[in-house]
């Protein structure tokens, strides 16, 4: 495995560099509604370390915890054993329009990202049920599957505020029928990138982008959440009362983890300030995008 800086990534990406180190910036809003599929070229980036290159014939994502039989698989068994899935889905960033609710609503901490921290693409790859129902999951759990936790883990790279990055969803929303929750090794009808993931990264469509573990090493079905920082002491929604960090720190273990996107929609064309003038057709082309609340979508109509 390599590791490798920001600046090494794709320098042909044009988009603004929310921070250096570690990676995370995001193109324009107009460019980003351009297409209904994010080209990799300029889809947003999120990280909190370095970007591992990892050889993916040497790679392993291990499943244990509450299984009757722990199973370990390589990228090419996930392809090969398993149905592969074809899901199109948001990719959003928690903070997304961070900036916008810093400026019009109150100051929050964190990347002051623009309204473009987020991605809609076709992910690939076989269900995280299936792949859990080979490995057994012990019958008590299944009755009570809502109390009960999927946790991802990637121990690649050391992160700014632990050692390691996880997350967790519950039990539940991996074992739906006709669920969409799935192991991506391919977007948009490409391998994943380094930056996005590569080989192997979590897809649960209408969950914030904290939950999307990616470079997977371990999924663990476990009694409790992830124990990972930013599982417990990161991405939760803070009371308005919240205004210094003693008060988070106080607050913070008793706030729930963010889990479901909130319903969101921005305008990118016209963007604010510019002057619109009425062709003959009396039509003005409006382009922006609008996301649903977690798995409530799709959006059928946007009104002002």
């Amino acid at each position: 495995m390599d590791l490798v800086s920001y600046c090494s990534i794709d320098e042909t990406k044009q988009l603004d560099y929310s921070s250096d180190n570690p990676l995370n910036r995001e193109p324009t809003v107009q460019e980003l509604v351009e297409q209904f599929l994010t080209p990799q070229n300029i889809s947003y980036d999120r990280n909190h370390g370095p970007i591992p290159h990892i050889r993916a014939e040497k790679h392993i994502v291990r499943v244990d915890g509450c299984v009757k039989t722990p199973l370990s698989f390589s990228p090419d068994q996930l392809r090969s054993e398993f149905l592969q899935h074809e899901v199109v889905c948001a990719l959003e960033c928690a903070g997304n329009r961070r900036r916008t609710m810093s400026t019009m609503i109150r100051k929050v901490e964190g990347i002051e990202w623009g309204d473009a921290a987020v991605m809609n693409c076709k992910f690939k790859g076989p269900r995280i049920r299936d792949v859990l129902l080979r490995a057994g999951l012990r019958d008590e759990l299944i009755e009570s599957s809502h109390d009960v936790h999927v946790a991802f883990a990637c121990y690649q790279v050391r992160c700014q505020q632990d050692h390691w990055f996880g997350s967790s969803v519950t039990l539940e929303r991996c074992m739906r029928e006709d669920g969409d929750a799935i192991l991506a090794l391919e977007i948009n009808d490409q391998p994943l990138t380094a930056n996005h993931g590569y080989p192997v990264r979590v897809v649960v469509p209408g969950i914030v982008g904290a939950r999307w573990v990616k470079w997977l090493d371990r999924i663990t079905v476990q009694d409790a959440e992830s124990p990972n920082f930013y599982q417990q002491r990161d991405y939760k929604i803070l009371p308005s009362d919240v205004t210094d960090h003693p008060s988070a720190e106080k607050k913070m273990q008793n706030i729930p983890p963010m889990y479901d996107t909130p319903i969101n929609s921005t305008v990118a064309v016209p963007a604010d300030g510019d002057t619109v003038a009425l062709p003959p057709s009396g039509i003005v082309e409006i382009k922006g995008y609008s996301i649903p609340q977690g798995a409530d979508g799709p959006i059928v109509r946007v009104e002002s």
